[in-house]
């Protein structure tokens, strides 16, 4: 849960009907709606209750007749936001790639979703949200990995791994971004501007690898990290240790799923 909402409200909140509408004419929907719009476009603060009657043009007091509160707000926010990752809930596991072209769907997924609401690295952590749309998130994404060889205990392992490495590289990306926005200079901007009295002071005869590697990654990224890259190798290396597992265990290699693929 998000803040210090009551876990049996937020709960309530999360799986009632969110269209029907109050005096006002507002539905949980319409404030959700709204407040979403507030912190796709300035961040999860932005999404206070009064912020967000304003939005609508109403009084503030309107709101809390249908949500008690910000968590619970940011709480419905994030549910709903997680509605938008699938067509439907066996839309990863029928990927023709098999399991591993599943979690790279899912993995990419999740990323642009974190691109289009960044505001999600702000809320999500700690305690999950348990909302309809985060459960049929966590079924669609487990149907992925079922069958192939893995216990109940390692598909949620799994999973995890592959959610954390997207999560942290987004968070990178998030924090680079802010880091451009309050300085005024782009990664290149500022590694050029750096550049010069880093060669005064950094001594590569003292520090060889660390001069030898950062000169290679800085010129191949043009930054001093690419969030991009980052995200596509790790995953990678990743899927490559669940491949080594799956086989240890008995369960189908990937020459052995391309060939079911191909006789589909």
């Amino acid at each position: 849960m998000s803040g210090k909402s009551d876990p049996a409200r937020s709960l309530a909140l999360l799986w009632g009907a969110h269209t029907r509408p109050g005096r006002s004419g507002l539905t949980v929907r319409s404030i959700v709606e709204a407040a979403m719009e507030l912190a796709d476009a300035e961040g999860l603060e932005a999404a206070a209750m009064r912020r967000v009657a304003e939005r609508l043009g109403v009084g503030t007091m309107s709101l809390y007749t249908h949500i008690p509160g910000k968590a619970e707000l940011t709480d419905l926010m994030v549910d709903t936001a997680l509605g938008e990752l699938y067509a439907d809930v066996d839309e990863p596991a029928t990927r023709r790639g098999g399991w591993r072209d599943a979690l790279e769907f899912i993995a990419e997924r999740n990323w642009n979703l974190y691109q289009r609401h960044p505001w999600l690295l702000q809320a999500v952590g700690g305690r999950p949200s348990l909302g309809p749309n985060a459960i049929l998130k966590y079924e669609a994404e487990l149907r992925a990995l079922d069958g192939i060889g893995l216990s109940d205990v390692q598909m949620d392992s799994v999973l995890t791994l592959v959610l954390t490495q997207v999560e942290g590289v987004a968070r990178t990306q998030a924090h680079l971004a802010q880091t451009q926005h309050t300085s005024g200079l782009t990664e290149e901007e500022w590694w050029l501007t750096a550049a010069p009295m880093l060669e005064k002071v950094v001594d590569a005869r003292r520090f060889p690898v660390a001069s030898r590697v950062g000169q290679a990654a800085g010129e191949q990224h043009q930054a001093s990290i690419d969030p991009a890259h980052a995200f596509g190798f790790g995953l990678a290396r990743i899927l490559d240790g669940v491949e080594r597992l799956i086989e240890a265990q008995g369960g189908p290699t990937r020459q052995a799923q391309d060939s079911a693929d191909q006789g589909e």
